[in-house]
Parts: structure tokens; C-alpha cells; sequence
């Protein structure tokens, strides 16, 4: 698995969602996994995926866009 994001929980449960609906299984995982989860929001994480969708992941959410405007 390779780091692809790491932000806020919201959005990391919002990206792995989006991800899977492109039929890429990401994984979340909290960067302080031994803090009490407090249901805090902002309570920073990290989004991890498979090497081989890495480029696909980064095609996806990263790349410019020609089309646009």
C-alpha cells in the first residue's frame, strides 16, 4: 500500500468512497492510531492504495483537466 492523502477524517472517508466507486481499494487508517477516538472530524488520517492503482488514484484526483473550462 502507498500514502495517498493525509487530511482531516472527513475528507479521508469521503476520498476512500470515491476511490472504491472507480474500483480502487483504499484503506484509511488514523495517523495517531493510539489517540481515543472522540468522533472528532478533524482528527487527521491518511488515505493509503494499492502500488499498482497509485497512478490511476493520482490520474483521477490530482491531474489537470483539459476538459475543463
Amino acid at each position: 500500500m502507498r500514502l495517498f492523502y493525509t487530511g482531516p477524517v472527513i475528507n479521508v472517508e469521503m476520498l476512500v468512497v470515491m476511490l472504491e466507486k472507480h474500483g480502487i481499494a483504499a484503506t484509511q487508517e488514523f495517523v495517531d492510531p493510539v489517540a481515543p477516538d472522540e468522533g472528532d472530524l478533524g482528527r487527521p488520517a491518511r488515505v493509503l492504495v494499492p502500488e499498482t492503482d497509485y497512478d490511476r488514484a493520482y490520474q483521477l484526483f490530482y491531474a489537470e483537466r483539459d476538459d475543463e473550462l
